[in-house]
């Protein structure tokens, strides 16, 4: 099993992910990110390719996906928290990701393409 980061490489490995838009997740310490995609293709791409790596890393995110948007959270569980599985797999999806939009504001309620194109729509799930 792998060691949860210590406080110093917290320190050194946290900050460039939270420049790249990865955000904390305290209540599970887990790393967040949210991405909107220009399409649901788009996205189940993306997806598709990190799913690979994953399978590749046997370290698995926990997701979900509405139409174009992707709320990804990682972890490593068997750890109970954040291990370099989680820092180094978050830089190589950022690259999976190409021109995407970055949800940076996690509290922020995610909307979708589709509730966007629709106005008036409520915001439940799609």
């Amino acid at each position: 099993m792998p060691d949860l980061l210590s406080e110093a490489e917290r320190q050194e490995l946290l900050p460039p992910l939270g420049e790249a838009g990865w955000g904390a997740d305290p209540d599970t310490d887990a790393l967040r990110k949210i991405w909107k995609f220009r399409s649901f293709s788009e996205a189940w791409a993306f997806m598709s390719r990190v799913a690979l790596l994953a399978e590749k890393r046997n370290h698995h995110p926990d997701w979900r996906n509405v139409y174009n948007v992707v709320d990804l959270r990682l972890t490593t569980h068997d750890a109970g928290g954040l291990t370099r599985l989680d820092t180094d797999m978050a830089a190589v999806i950022d690259r999976y990701a190409g021109a995407a939009e970055v949800q940076r504001d996690l509290a922020q309620e995610i909307q979708c393409l589709c509730q966007v194109q629709r106005p008036g729509h409520s915001n439940g799930p799609a």
